[in-house]
Order: C-alpha cells, then structure tokens, then sequence
C-alpha cells in the first residue's frame, strides 16, 4: 500500500528516529554489558541467537537462499555483518568507550564502503561526496591519533572498533549481491552466526552468563536479541522504503551524537575534545559522503 508523501514522509522520519534509537542503544547496552558481568560470547550468543530462533520461520521458505547468491557472497555476508563483526565490536568495548563505538563505525563504514566499491566496482566519486570522504578521513585521523597516544589503552578497542567497520562495509557491498531482501539477509547471517558459535561455546562455556545477576542477562537479552538483532533491521528498512536509501545513511551521522550523549548521562563516561573534534568533521563527511547534498542539488535545479 502507497502512503500520502505527507504521511509517508512522517512515518520514514518516525522509522529513521527509531533506527537512530536502536543503533545508539545497542553500543549503549554492548559497553554496559562487557564492562558489569558479562562477556562478549555471552553476549554474541544473545545477540545471534535471539533473532536466529525468531526469524527461523524463514528459514523454511522455499528460495531462501537466492541461486544467484554465490559462495564467496554468502561467507562475506556472514563474516562481515555476522559473528566476527559482533566480537571485534563487544571485545573492543571491554577497553574504549561506548562513543568511540559511534564515531568509528559512522566514519568507518562509509569509508571502506566508498573504498570497496571503487576498487572493486570501479565506482567513481563525485566532487562531494570525495570532499565527505575526506572530512570522514580526517576525523578519523584524528581519532586515531588521540587513541594511540592514550595511555590506558583504549586504542586497543578503537582498532577493533575499525576493523568491524572494514566487515560491515564488506556486508553491505555483498548483501546487493545477494538477492535476499533485508529480513532475509538477517535471518541467514544469525542463522549463520549461531551454528558457528554453537561449538565454540561447548569449548568454552558461558560461565558468565550463568553466574551473572539474572537482570543483566534480561537486559542483555532484550537489547541484544530483540531491539538489536531484530528491531534493528526492520526500522533501518522501513526508513529506506519510506525516504530513500540516501536519506536513510544519514542515520549513521546522527547515532554518534546520541551514543555520546546517552555515554555521558548513563554510563558516566567522559565524552574529551578530541572526540568532539573528531565527531564535527564525520558527522558533516557522512552527510556529503551519502550523496544527499548532490542528491538535492539536483532535485532544485
């Protein structure tokens, strides 16, 4: 069903807000969990089991998989958007701050992003976007400077932080090569997800989460299961379909702010001047970096 473009346009910022939410809340909840009493296999078994056991109906449709859907595709997907991608973020959060979580996921993805597709697409840059990207790059220069030269080490979780950026950027230029529709695409990586993890943890066991305080794993449970692996992808998509995906990227420039914000009023953590630096030049170079400004050039022209 085709919506006004006045109620349309209410309901994709509704949906963007949601994603805002969601995104900033489960780098929230990740530091909160890894730094109280759990672990981050703990944590990664709720965050792709809980949506797996959810979504599995879809596992019994006929086409799940797509044929055009190659190997190399699929193992990229789940790499990048699955399990891997999940520990580099939980484990980095032991040591660096829930809005280092932000910024380096918001500037990194678009980065690797535009990288992965020039080189492996060819595709070319316009004058704006290269200039988004460059303040991106120099926010993240920044960041990256500023971590090194802390001395309570948490340049150790920035790394990771970045290296899942590198992960997601791969997901999201192979999940277009896939052919599976979003909620598809999430039911197969936390399908994925799960089976892999199944026999590390009969190697290691989930001490933590059986000890924990029960409230923590409730909590975990809810903000890694539910409003993460599931909510997350059904507003991020709603705000595709009812704005676009161009205005639906911006969200990434929007969810460092909210997790710096919610770090300092919850968790306590200080949000430093180098971080703030860092944040004024991503957040104005993934605006640019999507396309919207060149995007709105053209509509007023």
């Amino acid at each position: 069903m085709t919506l006004p473009i006045g109620r349309q346009l209410a309901a994709g910022l509704m949906a963007g807000v949601a994603a805002v939410v969601v995104g900033s809340s489960w780098q929230l909840v990740s530091r909160h969990g890894v730094t109280t009493s759990l672990g981050p296999l703990d944590m990664v078994m709720m965050r792709y089991g809980v949506p797996a056991l959810l979504l599995s109906p879809l596992y019994f449709k006929a086409g799940f998989i797509p044929p055009t859907a190659s190997i190399k595709t699929l193992l990229i997907m789940v790499l990048g958007g699955g399990l891997p991608f999940g520990l580099l973020v939980l484990a980095g959060a032991q040591w660096a701050p829930a809005a280092h979580i932000g910024l380096a996921l918001a500037g990194g993805v678009p980065l690797f992003t535009a990288l992965g597709a020039w080189l492996l697409r060819g595709e070319k840059l316009d004058g704006w976007r290269l200039l988004g990207l460059g303040f991106i790059a120099s926010g993240m220069l920044v960041f990256g400077l500023s971590a090194f030269g802390d001395s309570s080490g948490t340049w150790r979780g920035d790394l990771l932080f970045v290296a899942a950026a590198a992960l997601w950027a791969a997901y999201s230029l192979y999940f277009r090569l896939s052919g599976m529709t979003p909620l598809q695409g999430a039911a197969f990586v936390n399908g994925c997800s799960t089976i892999i993890l199944l026999p590390i943890l009969a190697m290691t066991g989930v001490p933590k989460l059986v000890s924990a305080p029960w409230g923590d794993v409730v909590f975990q449970f809810v903000g890694q299961g539910i409003v993460a692996g599931v909510l997350g992808v059904v507003t991020y998509t709603a705000t595709i379909a009812r704005l676009g995906a161009v205005a639906a990227s911006l969200t990434l420039a929007v969810i460092p702010v909210v997790t710096a914000a919610g770090a300092a009023w919850w968790l306590r953590e200080a949000v430093t001047a180098t971080t703030m630096i860092a944040m004024a030049l991503v957040i104005p170079g993934v605006g640019l970096a999507s396309g919207a400004l060149a995007l709105w050039a053209k509509r007023t022209t």
